[in-house]
């Protein structure tokens, strides 16, 4: 994922569920559930980054958007 890409908007999006989940979306559309033990690591990390990076950090969640794959 580009980062100069990331600056000019926020593609994605999370929400946190009591039930130890997360779900994160790209441009509204839901693409990944996080559970248990991997919403908690996740959580933990973007609670510490600022805003770039923690796109950088959904973008690698997703697990799509490593290789520049994405479709616009």
């Amino acid at each position: 994922m580009n980062k100069q890409k990331l600056n000019d908007e926020n593609v994605f999006s999370f929400t946190h569920h009591k039930n130890k989940k997360v779900i994160i979306f790209w441009r509204g559309k839901q693409v990944k559930i996080l559970k248990d033990k991997n919403a908690i690591k996740f959580l933990n990390r973007i609670n510490t980054a600022d805003e770039i990076a923690a796109q950088l950090i959904m973008a690698k969640a997703t697990g799509n958007f490593k290789r520049g794959n994405e479709r616009e």
